[in-house]
């Protein structure tokens, strides 16, 4: 399991009498509400075509989520300069072919990021990749000795693999479970990964040392209200990352996948919805302000979330904090921003706090969206069983047994939906 996961959901569990909402983990507790209607403008003109939806209503839903949950990403380029500093053509025992670039933002290269890249060596041409960004530093995805350590600030972590929020030796490979690179390869894909620290450390005074620096004006140290948090940080350099997939020949830049895990998951579908180029989306086990309907008050909430994370959404978000019903949006019209590109959605059986059937019924009720496409969505409100992967069309979904982590089954069920979509 994710070592910081158990961490981050202990906090969470014992700060629960500091709020005002009752904490509902019981089906039965989950009151009535009434979503916004997908496929209605805010002019209540109903959506009926795709092109209404593209030219009308999907701008429409991009802005509300900048202006109300996520910030507002800036919209002014940063010059870029991509460096590779490894390259080994026989990794991992030989099935690997690795290579590790430095991306440096600002005229003067202020800020930058570590991407580490693994393509399969028995497969010519190029191939399709899984990109996401790691918790703890390149490092922790395989035991890889070639891994380049993280210097930067980390931020949780069980001793001796992470000592004073820095990462050691003893990390490498700590959350190998999670991304099972040998399998990937073994399918054919290859995997690019960052370390979401390297864009924005993941704590609430730390808006100096990430990207945001490099958008502040003149004696500016916080966002302002409106504009992005951390979640916003991290979704904006996984495109800059794609920015570097398609200039590497060795990726097809067509196929490229984002996925993430927990508040990474969150990143990774807000990343899908603003940046159509990424070919397919993969939440894992996102929850609240990821895939999973807010209006049901289930698990973590808004009120929860802003108060043990306040740097990861706008600050306008916190406005929504008991208040969900009042939130213009909710997060069925998130999937529905990926339309008509493939989305796969996954939830484990025991992790209540991130609300399974929330984030269920957010593929189900974004299907409309896949419809206007003659794409077929989920068929049904009903959470399948454990381990009974579900959807026919480009909305997948997966209830897997266990807790909150990623882990080989969910992965299995990504490359096989992936080999469906990506592989066409």
């Amino acid at each position: 399991m994710m070592k910081f996961a158990a961490v981050l959901l202990t906090f969470n569990l014992v700060t629960q009498p500091l709020f005002s909402q009752k904490t509902i983990r019981d089906e039965s507790q989950v009151v009535s509400y009434v979503l916004p209607d997908l496929l209605k403008t805010r002019s209540g003109k109903m959506v009926r075509t795709k092109r209404d939806w593209e030219k009308t209503r999907r701008p429409e839903l991009l802005s509300l989520f900048s202006e109300n949950v996520y910030g507002k990403t800036p919209s002014e380029k940063v010059p870029m300069r991509f460096v590779q500093y490894d390259a080994d053509s026989n990794a991992l025992g030989g099935q690997a072919i690795r290579k590790q670039v430095t991306v440096y933002f600002g005229k003067k290269g202020e800020r930058s990021m570590d991407i580490l890249l693994y393509f399969p060596r028995n497969v010519k041409g190029s191939v399709p990749v899984f990109l996401g960004l790691n918790f703890a530093g390149n490092q922790v995805v395989h035991q890889d000795p070639g891994i380049t350590i993280t210097k930067r600030w980390v931020r949780d972590g069980v001793a001796p693999v992470i000592v004073e929020h820095r990462a050691t030796e003893a990390s490498r490979g700590s959350q190998a479970g999670d991304w099972v690179v040998e399998d990937i390869l073994a399918r054919g894909y290859g995997l690019a990964t960052v370390f979401c620290g390297d864009l924005q450390p993941d704590r609430p005074d730390s808006f100096n040392e990430g990207v945001h620096s490099l958008f502040f004006k003149e004696g500016q140290n916080m966002p302002q209200s409106d504009e992005w948090g951390a979640i916003g940080a991290w979704a904006w350099g996984l495109s800059r990352a794609m920015d570097y997939l398609e200039t590497d020949k060795m990726v097809d830049a067509t196929k490229v996948a984002v996925i993430g895990h927990s508040r990474l998951g969150k990143a990774a579908l807000w990343a899908g919805a603003q940046d159509q180029r990424f070919a397919m989306v993969v939440s894992n086990n996102s929850g609240e302000g990821g895939a999973a309907i807010t209006r049901r008050k289930f698990g973590e909430t808004i009120e929860i979330i802003n108060k043990a994370f306040p740097h990861w959404f706008s600050g306008n978000y916190k406005q929504f904090g008991g208040r969900e019903d009042a939130l213009p949006v909710d997060y069925h019209e998130l999937i529905a921003l990926i339309a008509p590109r493939p989305v796969y959605i996954a939830s484990a059986s025991e992790d209540w706090w991130a609300d399974p059937k929330g984030e269920y019924l957010s593929g189900y009720y974004a299907s409309p969206a896949y419809a206007l496409y003659g794409s077929e969505g989920l068929s049904t409100p009903e959470l399948p069983e454990t381990n009974r992967p579900t959807g026919a069309g480009k909305i997948g979904y997966h209830l897997r047994k266990g807790g909150h982590t990623m882990n080989r089954y969910d992965w299995q069920q990504y490359l096989h939906f992936a080999d469906k979509w990506l592989r066409r």
